[in-house]
């Protein structure tokens, strides 16, 4: 982590703010004073899924080591493949860590899946479930629900991804096609259960994290079906068709969710242990500290990246001219609807591209845009790039690119390539989404 040292207005504290953000979020830290006792006459089931599932299940498994307790422990978490090769330390034996694939599922996401529903469905009412969730899940476990496979699954999350759908209504559409989505998963134990998840989506609904496996969905079939209505356009002109299973999934009563009130929901407890406004906080602290205001816009900032980074660039304009010392903070997950499906980059190198032909290289300003995960979108490897950064000469050292013409082509990774303002840094083992900072300096 760079320290509190590192000078005003340079790509170490932003990369600084950045590392304040994720570390607050890690699961080395947030995770071992919710972890529960095994129960006294039974056992402990653990399943999991997400980004930093790889990492809780690590941080879990010494928890229960030291407290002598790993012989009434059993299970696994699923984590994004190359994300258990990239911890840094032992893997762990009691709880696996597995891998499958992010953001479409493959497979191994159905094996993952069903092993988990399988798993839980053998806990008696003796013991407990524990589960470890966080952001990717709903690419991680995939059940795809009677009369669908995993190709109908895939077409579907590629279609909503590519034609700009955030992160509420993948999850409405995702909810109902599935058997483990949407509370299933709590519905197919017996056994009390305890959800321990770390948020990456505004406003921290258990019912979008991770598609909410372990809640009832307040969302219904109809919502789902107008997710797909408004989406649909956008997707024609991309020339994606939906698989007609999926269109009669949709349809189809028995695909339905637990709601609100069910009795399953009695005896499972949630409890949200990292929140993108926790690390929105940290960084900001940070920032104080280095002399800076701080302007903090939230963390459910959603809207099309580039469009979002104009009216950031304003807001820095505007500091600049009143003389202001300050850092823009925000979180949330920003959209990009793509024009060119050849172009590499994620969301926020698409914002941080933008943010610079808004601030056309105005003297004093900076900024950095960055997935907390490590990988920005794009092809959903682990060698994604997690964003990028911009200084006010980036466009003056890039005077031989058109740059307009790489955002056009949605082809950010490219310039910054160019340009040296990739952030390579590969999965950090937690997700409380996306993280953006512009310094504003005298």
């Amino acid at each position: 982590m760079a320290a509190d040292t590192a000078q005003p207005g340079t790509r170490a504290t932003l990369l600084a703010l950045y590392d304040a953000a994720v570390a607050a979020a890690h699961p080395d830290l947030c995770l071992p004073p919710h972890l529960p006792q095994p129960p006294r006459d039974g056992r402990l089931y653990v399943v999991g899924a997400g980004k930093a599932a790889a990492a809780m299940a690590v941080a879990a498994e010494a928890h229960y080591r030291v407290l002598g307790v790993l012989d009434r422990v059993a299970g696994f978490t699923t984590a994004p493949h190359g994300t258990p090769e990239a911890l840094r330390v032992l893997r762990p034996s009691v709880i696996a860590a597995l891998s499958a694939r992010h953001p479409t599922p493959d497979e191994a996401s159905v094996h993952s899946a069903e092993r988990a529903l399988a798993l839980v469905a053998t806990a008696t009412k003796r013991d407990l479930v524990l589960v470890l969730l966080s952001g990717g899940a709903s690419a991680l476990w995939a059940a795809p629900a009677a009369g669908l496979t995993l190709a109908d699954k895939t077409g579907l999350s590629r279609g909503l991804l590519k034609c700009g759908a955030d992160i509420h209504e993948m999850n409405t559409v995702r909810r109902h096609v599935s058997r483990i989505k949407g509370g299933r998963l709590r519905k197919a134990t017996a056994a009390p259960m305890l959800t321990l998840a770390i948020s990456d989506v505004p406003g921290d609904d258990p019912a979008t994290i991770g598609s909410g496996p372990t809640v009832p969905d307040p969302t219904t079939l109809a919502d789902a079906r107008a997710v797909l209505t408004r989406r649909r356009p956008a997707m024609l002109a991309l020339g994606l068709t939906l698989p007609a299973a999926v269109e009669a999934a949709l349809a189809d009563p028995a695909n339905e969710t637990p709601k609100p009130g069910d009795p399953a929901f009695a005896s499972a407890e949630y409890r949200i242990i990292a929140t993108p406004a926790a690390s929105l906080a940290a960084a900001a602290a940070l920032a104080t500290r280095q002399g800076y205001e701080v302007v903090d816009l939230g963390d459910g900032l959603t809207g099309e990246a580039r469009e979002v980074a104009r009216t950031h660039a304003a807001l820095a304009r505007a500091a600049k001219t009143a003389g202001r010392r300050v850092a823009i903070i925000s979180g949330g997950e920003l959209s990009v609807t793509v024009r060119n499906a050849q172009g590499r980059g994620g969301r926020n190198q698409e914002y941080t591209l933008a943010l610079a032909l808004a601030l056309g290289g105005l003297p004093g300003v900076s900024a950095l845009a960055a997935d907390t995960d490590g990988i920005d979108g794009g092809s959903g490897q682990v060698t994604d790039p997690a964003g990028a950064v911009i200084e006010a000469g980036t466009l003056v050292g890039a005077r031989h690119l058109d740059a307009q013409k790489f955002l056009d082509n949605n082809d950010a990774t490219s310039f910054f390539e160019a340009v040296g303002g990739l952030i390579i840094l590969g999965p950090t083992q937690t997700n409380v989404n996306d993280f953006r900072v512009i310094l504003v300096d005298a």
